[in-house]
């Protein structure tokens, strides 16, 4: 029998990758990791914010994103403010270049649906829209897999975001709520499945690799006998609120800081050891604020590089408090009982999904004594919370396999036909 032998798949991810946004690059490692073991033949490239980060760590090559390197820096001067509206119009057209060169796009899960952090529509809203325009005119298709969305009330940004969502050929979101706020702003979703975020399918790292205590000698090590205070990890963040809380951002980031530095005070108070751990590059200034205003041996901070660092930091905890929704997936995924600062309801849904929805506390509204309150509850019960933790990680394992058939059999065609076929090359005799 003759054999044809097809060109390969082109395939494209699309996002602000790269950009120490390790939420973000956690991601892009699910889809790349799905794309080796299921599509090996495939030619994968990136158009991505940090282009030269992404190369060096995946291994791919990747376009800047935007032609302007300032674009996400505010312009005042007229000649900044021109380079911004031309770029808009350099982006239309290298955009549409790079989509032409793949017959599939993927953007891999990150909240590119919603606006629960300050965004402005002519950022990446616009650049989702050309991405999904383009892929519309020019037949390629693009899924957007696993993302989260919320519903905007800004029209020129909620226009954008409904219009990238209608032209995407594939689309699936991480919560429910994020389906039901797609359909809010007008997209019909009847088609779309809801699947856990594409990090629950990253490996989690060995218990017998996780992280050594930094902390003094007389502090109790990870894993120290039952009734020993151990390590807490907080999970930190630049947080400012969200898109509807510019008038009072600057209110809500003293809240959130005096809260949390009133929080770690008392564990110190109480000798327990705390990790304090960031989840995108603009969280140093965060940790610097703690550091300082909590001069002690005990409090020490880590700069983790990944998912995985995140995730070994955590695995070495007795208890994780974290804001960010990457932060509380590390936690969750290594078994690791969390309490959440929520600033989105993506936060609540996720700790609901996984059994620990009574473990939310508002991030705009920090209670010292009351997020105390909720963690001494949280540890009375760590036992118990371990156990249901393990439960919810194999289902949503389970659950992301069933993802990536889907998106096989939306985006690959063929590739049944191809596997197939090598399989029965493979038991020939």
């Amino acid at each position: 029998m003759t054999l044809t032998h097809q060109k390969p798949v082109r395939v494209g991810v699309f996002g602000l990758l790269g950009s120490g946004n390790l939420g973000n690059d956690g991601s892009l490692e699910a889809v790349l990791g799905y794309l080796r073991a299921e599509h090996p033949e495939a030619v994968v490239d990136a158009l991505c914010g940090g282009p030269e980060a992404v190369t060096a760590r995946f291994r791919i090559p990747a376009t800047r994103l935007h032609w302007n390197r300032a674009e996400y820096r505010t312009a005042s001067r007229a000649g900044a403010i021109a380079a911004k509206g031309a770029g808009k119009l350099v982006d239309a057209v290298r955009t549409a270049a790079w989509v032409r060169r793949h017959e599939v796009v993927i953007v891999p899960g990150m909240g590119v649906l919603e606006a629960t952090l300050p965004l402005r529509p002519w950022g990446f809203p616009y650049a989702l829209f050309l991405l999904c325009a383009s892929g519309r005119l020019l037949g390629t298709r693009v899924a957007l897999v696993s993302v989260g969305a919320a519903e905007i009330r800004a029209r020129p940004t909620r226009a954008l975001v409904r219009w990238s969502a209608r032209l995407a050929a594939y689309r699936s979101y991480r919560d429910a709520p994020s389906r039901d706020a797609m359909r809010a702003m007008g997209v019909d979703t009847a088609r779309d499945e809801v699947y856990p975020d594409l990090a629950f399918s990253l490996p989690t790292p060995p218990a017998s690799t996780s992280a050594e205590s930094t902390t003094p000698e007389s502090t109790a090590p990870a894993g120290a006998s039952p009734g020993t205070p151990g390590p807490v990890c907080l999970g930190v963040m630049d947080f400012h609120g969200g898109n509807d809380d510019r008038a009072r951002a600057e209110e809500i980031h003293r809240r959130y800081l005096e809260g949390t530095i009133r929080f770690v005070r008392v564990l110190v108070g109480e000798g327990r050891p705390v990790r304090l751990l960031t989840g995108d590059a603009c969280d140093a200034a965060v940790v610097a604020a703690i550091l300082d205003a909590v001069d002690s041996p005990l409090v020490t901070a880590a700069e983790p590089a990944s998912l995985a660092d995140l995730m070994t930091e955590m695995a070495a905890a007795d208890t994780v408090v974290a804001v960010r929704y990457h932060n509380l997936i590390c936690a969750l995924k290594t078994g690791t009982p969390v309490l959440a600062l929520c600033y989105a309801t993506k936060s609540e849904t996720l700790m609901t999904e996984m059994g620990l929805g009574a473990y939310c506390h508002p991030a705009r509204e920090v209670d010292a004594d009351r997020l105390l309150e909720q963690f001494r509850e949280l540890e009375k019960r760590s036992m118990e919370l371990r156990r249901t933790l393990t439960e919810r990680n194999l289902t949503a394992a389970r659950r992301l396999e069933h993802q990536f058939t889907a998106l096989t059999a939306a985006l690959f065609p063929s590739a049944d036909h191809v596997h197939a076929h090598s399989q029965a090359q493979r038991e020939a005799p």
